[in-house]
C-alpha cells in the first residue's frame, strides 16, 4: 500500500491505495480515527465517494507552444468526457485524484501579507515592469508590454528575455505599430528564442484587436477570445494591466503551491493541475492581484527554486507543509515537492543540410569568390518553425552514408533549377554533424559545403520573383546580420569556423560523387 496525495502535518486522515491483480489501484476510503472501511462493491462505493478517475501518468514535455493549456486543466476537456463515458465499461476500480484541501482564512490573510510585503522589498528591477500605483500609463499600453513580456517569458530565461523585450519594444512600442507589422518581421526580431509559433499568434492578436472596435480587452474572460492567449497570459495581462483578481499559474507557481500545500500528485496531470489553479485563486489578493500574482512567480523564481530553494529567505515558510514535513527525523525534503515527473524520450531525427554557396562569372574573374550569395529556402507555413528561412535540407528517415544523403540533397537542389545544365561545382565537401534539441525532438543535422559557379548569363531569380517564391539568396554580410534560428545559426557558425568559408579549387570532373545529378 502506497500513500497518494499531499497530506497536512496536522491532518487525520489520508488515502490508501491497493494494488489488485491486473495492475490497476483501487481507492480505499479514508482511515479516521484510526478505524478503516472498505466498500467491497465498486457501485456503492462509488455512490459514496466521488466517481473514479484513471490513473494517468502524462510524461509528454509541456510546449509553452500549447499556451499552458496542459498546465491550466482546459487541455483535453473532451477527452476527459469520453473517458468518463469509456470508464463505465471498466471492471477494474480505478485511482480517484483526491482533493486538495483549501487553503483557510487566516492562512491566506499571512500569505498575502507576507508576500506582498516581500516582493516591495525584494522585487527584480525588470523593463516590463511598472509600480501598481502608476496612473500616468495608459492601460492599453500597458496591457501590450504585460503580454509581450509573458509570452517571451514562457519557457525562456529571464536574463535572455531582457534584449529581446527591449529591442522589440523599441521597434513596436504599441500594439498598433505591431499590427502594421508582417510575419517575416516578426519572426526576424524572435530569432533565436524559440517555440515561433508564440511569436505568429503575438502578431495574429495584434492584428485582431487593432482591426476591433473595443480596444485591448480589460478581462480574463475576454483576453482568452484572442489568438495563442490561454488562461495563464489572460491572467497575468487582467490582474497586472487592469486589476482584475485573477490567478496565474507558471511552472513557478505550480512549485510554491506544491510545497505550500506538500501535493504529492503528478503536477501535469490535469486534476492536479485544476486545483492548484483553484488555490492559486484562492491567495490572489483582491486589492493588489498584479503585484500578489508578480510576488508568487517571483518567489518561486529566485527562493523556492526546483534544486536548492532558501527556504531560511522565504517570506510564507511558516505556512509550507512540504518545509514542515522534511523537519521530521528521516522524512522527505522540500525538494521532493512537486513530484518529478519522466519525461517523454525525445524523438530521434535526422537531416541532410547543404550551405549552398553560389558564384557567378564575375566573381570568378575578380579572383573574389568567397564573396558569392547562400541559398536560403523557406519553411512551409504550418508545423515546425513555420515559415522561417533555413539553409536547403532533407529530412532522412534514418541514419544514412555520404552518398546517400548528396543524393537526397541534389533531387531536392534541382526544384530551384540548380543542376549541371545550369551550375558546375566548384566544391564540396562534407563539415560534419551538428546536434539541435527541441521540446520534442533531438535533430542530427549532417552538414556540407556546396560551392557552385552558375553557368554563362543563367540567374536563379530575379528581384522581383524573389519577393514572391519561397527561397532566395543573399551575401554573407547580410546573412551574418539576419535573424536566423538557433539550429541554422549553429549550423552557419560551424561552417564559419571549420570552413572559414575561403576560396575554393575547382574540383576535378571526373570525381562524379560530389556532381550534382541531372538525371
Amino acid at each position: 500500500m502506497v500513500a497518494v496525495g499531499g497530506i497536512p502535518s496536522n491532518s487525520k486522515c489520508v488515502v490508501l491505495v491497493l494494488q489488485v491483480e491486473d495492475g490497476r489501484f483501487m481507492r480505499l476510503n479514508p482511515i479516521c480515527g484510526g478505524k478503516t472501511t472498505l466498500n467491497p462493491n465498486p457501485k456503492l462505493q462509488a455512490s459514496a465517494t466521488p466517481p473514479f478517475l484513471p490513473l494517468q501518468h502524462s510524461y509528454r514535455s509541456l510546449s509553452m507552444d500549447d499556451e499552458t493549456e496542459a498546465r491550466n486543466g482546459s487541455r483535453g476537456d473532451g477527452d476527459n468526457e469520453k473517458r468518463k463515458k469509456k470508464s463505465k465499461k471498466r471492471t477494474a476500480p480505478e485511482i480517484e485524484v483526491m482533493d486538495i484541501e483549501d487553503f483557510g482564512a487566516d492562512e491566506t490573510r499571512k500569505i498575502r501579507a507576507s508576500l506582498l510585503e516581500w516582493y516591495d522589498l525584494n522585487k527584480r528591477d525588470l523593463p516590463w515592469r511598472t509600480p501598481s500605483t502608476a496612473t500616468h500609463e495608459d492601460g492599453d499600453n500597458r496591457a501590450y508590454g504585460v503580454w509581450v513580456s509573458e509570452v517571451m517569458l514562457q519557457q525562456t530565461r529571464v536574463e535572455t528575455v531582457i534584449d529581446y523585450y527591449n529591442r522589440w519594444m523599441k521597434k513596436w512600442p504599441t500594439l498598433h505599430h505591431l499590427s502594421l507589422a508582417s510575419l517575416e518581421e516578426v519572426n526576424e526580431m524572435w530569432a533565436g528564442l524559440g517555440y515561433y509559433r508564440r511569436a505568429r499568434f503575438l502578431l495574429e492578436g495584434a492584428k485582431m484587436i487593432a482591426e476591433g472596435k473595443c480596444g485591448f480587452p480589460r478581462t480574463a474572460s475576454a483576453l482568452r477570445e484572442v489568438p495563442g492567449i490561454g488562461n495563464y497570459t489572460a491572467g497575468a495581462i487582467a490582474s497586472i494591466a487592469f486589476k482584475e483578481a485573477v490567478p496565474v499559474v507558471d511552472g513557478n507557481v505550480v512549485r510554491v503551491i506544491a510545497r505550500l500545500k506538500a501535493i504529492s500528485s503528478n503536477p501535469k496531470h490535469s486534476a492536479t493541475i485544476k486545483n492548484i489553479w483553484r488555490l492559486a485563486g484562492q491567495l490572489v489578493d483582491p486589492c493588489k492581484p498584479g503585484d500578489f500574482n508578480q510576488a508568487l512567480m517571483e518567489l518561486g523564481a529566485t527562493i523556492c527554486t526546483p534544486l536548492n530553494p532558501r527556504c531560511c529567505a522565504c517570506p510564507v515558510s511558516r505556512q509550507c507543509s512540504a518545509l514542515s514535513i522534511s523537519k521530521s527525523p528521516g522524512s522527505i525534503s522540500v525538494t521532493d515537492y512537486p513530484v518529478k515527473v519522466v519525461k517523454a524520450k525525445k524523438r530521434l531525427d535526422f537531416s541532410a543540410v547543404s550551405v549552398v554557396k553560389i558564384l557567378e562569372d564575375r566573381d570568378i574573374s575578380k579572383g573574389s569568390q568567397h564573396k558569392g550569395r547562400f541559398l536560403l529556402v523557406k519553411r512551409p507555413n504550418e508545423g515546425l518553425l513555420a515559415g522561417l528561412w533555413e539553409f536547403p535540407s532533407v529530412l532522412l528517415d534514418r541514419e544514412t552514408d555520404g552518398a546517400t544523403r548528396r543524393t537526397a540533397i541534389d533531387l531536392f537542389l534541382k526544384s530551384f533549377k540548380l543542376d549541371t545544365k545550369n551550375c558546375s561545382i566548384v566544391s564540396r565537401e562534407d563539415v560534419g554533424e551538428c546536434i539541435h534539441v527541441f521540446t520534442h525532438i533531438h535533430l542530427t543535422m549532417y552538414v556540407e559545403l556546396l560551392v557552385l559557379q552558375l553557368k554563362g548569363d543563367f540567374k536563379i531569380l530575379d528581384e522581383k520573383e524573389q519577393e514572391t517564391v519561397t527561397w532566395k539568396w543573399i551575401d554573407g554580410a547580410a546573412l551574418s546580420s539576419m535573424g536566423l534560428t538557433s539550429g541554422v545559426r549553429k549550423v552557419y557558425n560551424m561552417i564559419q569556423k571549420k570552413v572559414a568559408l575561403k576560396p575554393h579549387r575547382r574540383q576535378n570532373k571526373k570525381n562524379k560523387s560530389k556532381k550534382l545529378t541531372d538525371s
